[in-house]
């Protein structure tokens, strides 16, 4: 927790951008019979009746000092479609910085391991070494930053039925656009100092005794 809460703290450094990820899924509803009809004054109205269309995977990377989010929409959130993300990361968002900071969940997925299941050995000595990787501790996964834009996603974007894989990419990317223009950056106020005085169940009391 504290390793995580210290990077929190770190200065805005464009060289080594702190970048935290995360995942979450949106359920495919498509509406067989389409709109209700609309009188005056009435909102857009849906059939109740839904067809389930499969679950797609969303990756979220975002840079909390910046503004800045990256999502991806996969069909899977295995080892693979992970490391496919990070060369993303990589080479496409931040291809000027010497490293990358992540913070991400201990997932079994999210490992430097997952790049050599997926490139060459060549290639995924490559990637690994332009990221620096911090982990939230087991069941902190609160203090991942990129489950509050996860949450911001699914009020904003996905709280609504989508049919198809291209409907939710381009809303969710329409959705990034629009709050990468906007610069919406996430104001982090919790630090060591306070997790040492709020959770101080987590924190053994080591006893000394006073010595004769």
């Amino acid at each position: 927790m504290e390793d995580v809460l210290d990077v929190y703290e770190r200065p805005y450094d464009s060289r080594r951008p702190v970048v935290c990820v995360d995942e979450s899924n949106k359920t495919l509803h498509a509406t067989p019979h389409g709109s209700l009809p609309v009188g005056p004054g009435q909102a857009q109205r849906q059939d109740y009746e839904y067809k389930r269309n499969g679950t797609l995977n969303l990756f979220m990377a975002v840079e909390p000092l910046v503004g800045k989010r990256s999502v991806s929409v996969t069909d899977r959130r295995t080892k693979q479609d992970f490391a496919e993300f990070l060369r993303y990361l990589s080479d496409e968002v931040y291809p000027q910085a010497e490293t990358v900071v992540l913070v991400t969940d201990n997932l079994n997925t999210h490992s430097p391991a997952c790049l050599y299941e997926r490139f060459e050995p060549a290639e995924a000595r490559r990637l690994a070494q332009r990221f620096e990787w911090h982990y939230t501790p087991e069941h902190g996964s609160w203090l991942n930053m990129a489950e509050i834009e996860l949450s911001v996603l699914s009020r904003q974007c996905l709280s609504r039925r989508m049919p198809d894989k291209r409907t939710l990419a381009t809303e969710v990317s329409a959705w990034e656009q629009d709050r990468n223009n906007v610069k919406v950056q996430i104001d982090w106020q919790f630090t060591t100092q306070d997790a040492r005085i709020r959770l101080k169940r987590l924190y053994p009391v080591t006893v000394v005794k006073k010595s004769n």
